[in-house]
């Protein structure tokens, strides 16, 4: 399964894993399992941290990419055709990362491993 993280899942598996719900543990430690990264998820973790809202233990980036490398995630880029996809998903959330975050997912056939209920609003059926 290809499985695409988001943000919160992603801080969660690097720092604090017992956060992660059992069904994303047994899913995230399967080595059948792809993973995927969001480079909408990257933008936001950067602008939380310069913002002071999100203490990392290095600057993200040296951070970011060596712990994707540890952890064997793979970063998905940012493409037109998911910009377009965000702006027409269902429901009214306001949060440009989660759209996107969820237009990849649909894009990219990725399941989203997320404990957002916003999602839901999205259209988008989450792992957690």
């Amino acid at each position: 399964m290809r499985l695409l993280l988001d943000s919160c899942v992603f801080l969660w598996l690097t720092t604090e894993p017992s956060r992660l719900s059992q069904t994303a543990t047994v899913a995230l430690d399967d080595e059948q399992n792809e993973l995927f990264l969001s480079d909408a998820s990257i933008w936001e973790i950067t602008l939380k941290h310069k913002a002071g809202k999100l203490p990392l233990p290095e600057v993200p980036r040296r951070w970011i990419p060596d712990e994707l490398q540890f952890h064997g995630i793979q970063s998905v880029p940012i493409v037109s055709e998911a910009i377009y996809l965000a702006s027409e998903l269902p429901g009214d959330h306001r949060d440009p990362f989660d759209r996107l975050i969820g237009a990849h997912a649909e894009f990219g056939s990725f399941k989203l491993v997320s404990p957002d209920d916003a999602f839901k609003t999205l259209g988008i059926d989450c792992l957690w």
